[in-house]
């Protein structure tokens, strides 16, 4: 069994700690329809895991077999960029999904040019970037799919069901899920279809490595570079449609027509790579450490860089790209680069504050990638793709 725990904590499980299972108040959303209106149901203490046993083993056994005809059909799975397609990723056992869009490989610069209404010193110099190809979110992650992670609403709805786990279910559900939050986190502007917020980067990953283990993909944040290429879709101006800012309200809630709250994703015009709100409503959360020198370093490097990365390893200045419904037209630029703080949380009273949520970043939030090349474990570790251990010792 020591050998069985050490492997699962190797892949980011944690052991079960004693403990009693809590009822828990909580409204029942990403069900099947006939179970949307069940209140109280047997849940988990938030932030609880399940016990690390046989059963994993067999499942991690499982989920490394050969892809069925099924799969093999699925327009999510290909194995070269030609056969990447666009796809809707339903999240098994909820009536949840959500679509994603390829993105091809390709170059581009990086950073903004200093003529560039708005633009601040850390957006260059500018440098040539080289990205792989990967899928991206066609919008922001919403509450439908945030809350099954955060309140383990597929383990709720597989105990109302009597419903066995699958393989992959019995590996998903090791996942650390978060503390309850002790407030409503939409702080009143809306739940169903709108986009997730004011949680931690830690939180966003955990989030991406439950999902990755409930559907058996590799799923992650974009690095500052994958997001800016994405955003950019082929474009070298300050926006995916051009330079003038008035145009920008036919495709971002910003500032100046948001009415101050966010809005349902898909809603504005998407960019030409088929990417919703890329600018404006929330700001999306990347890999990457916030270093003001860094696309100097990257400039003095042979031109293109691939697939840079500034690796993270502090708790702040970690940084969020595409501007909110509460900032101006310039933070919703390309180029724009934001990164977190300290008082993003001010307001919290958890004593030490939480490691899951930024009660003041009601503007933050994020959406997924899928890379084509899956990295392994060391590449994964080397990088800090995924949270690790270390990760969850509060501040």
């Amino acid at each position: 069994m020591s050998k069985l725990v050490s492997f699962a904590q190797k892949r980011g499980l944690t052991p079960y700690r004693k403990g009693k299972p809590a009822l828990q108040p909580q409204r029942v959303r990403g069900l099947s329809p006939f179970l949307g209106k069940a209140k109280l149901v047997p849940g988990v203490r938030p932030g609880q895991v399940r016990l690390v046993s046989t059963a994993i083993a067999i499942a991690l056994c499982a989920s490394a077999v050969q892809l069925s005809a099924a799969d093999r059909a699925d327009k999510g799975t290909a194995r070269s960029e030609k056969e990447m397609q666009r796809y809707t990723q339903q999240i098994a056992g909820t009536d949840v999904e959500f679509d994603m869009v390829p993105i091809p490989s390709g170059q581009f610069v990086m950073g903004s040019p200093p003529t560039e209404k708005g633009r601040k010193p850390d957006e260059g110099p500018q440098h040539a970037v080289k990205i792989e190809a990967f899928w991206m979110g066609k919008c922001e992650v919403t509450w439908d799919e945030y809350d099954l992670w955060t309140y383990g609403l597929d383990i709720q709805r597989r105990k109302l069901t009597r419903a066995k786990p699958g393989p992959r279910d019995v590996i998903a559900d090791a996942v650390t899920r978060p503390t309850k939050p002790y407030t409503d986190m939409t702080f009143d502007m809306g739940h169903d279809g709108f986009p997730a917020i004011c949680m931690t980067q830690l939180a966003a990953k955990m989030y991406c490595k439950w999902l990755s283990e409930k559907t058996g993909r590799f799923y992650r944040l974009p690095t500052e570079a994958e997001w800016e290429y994405a955003c950019r879709a082929g474009s070298k101006t300050a926006y995916f449609f051009g330079d003038d800012a008035s145009k920008l309200g036919k495709y971002a809630w910003y500032d100046k027509n948001s009415s101050e709250h966010y809005h349902k994703v898909g809603k504005k015009k998407p960019n030409p790579w088929g990417l919703y709100d890329i600018h404006g409503n929330v700001a999306e959360w990347v890999l990457d450490q916030y270093r003001p020198d860094f696309y100097a370093e990257l400039a003095k490097k042979p031109q293109p860089v691939l697939e840079p990365l500034a690796v993270p390893t502090k708790v702040y200045g970690r940084i969020v790209r595409g501007g909110s419904w509460d900032e101006d037209a310039a933070k919703a630029r390309c180029a724009a680069r934001e990164f977190s703080i300290p008082d993003w949380k001010i307001q919290d009273p958890q004593i030490p504050q939480s490691i899951w949520y930024l009660t003041d970043a009601r503007f933050v939030g994020f959406r997924v990638i899928r890379p084509l090349r899956v990295p392994d474990q060391a590449e994964r570790d080397r990088l800090n793709l995924e949270p690790a251990a270390k990760d969850l010792i509060k501040e």
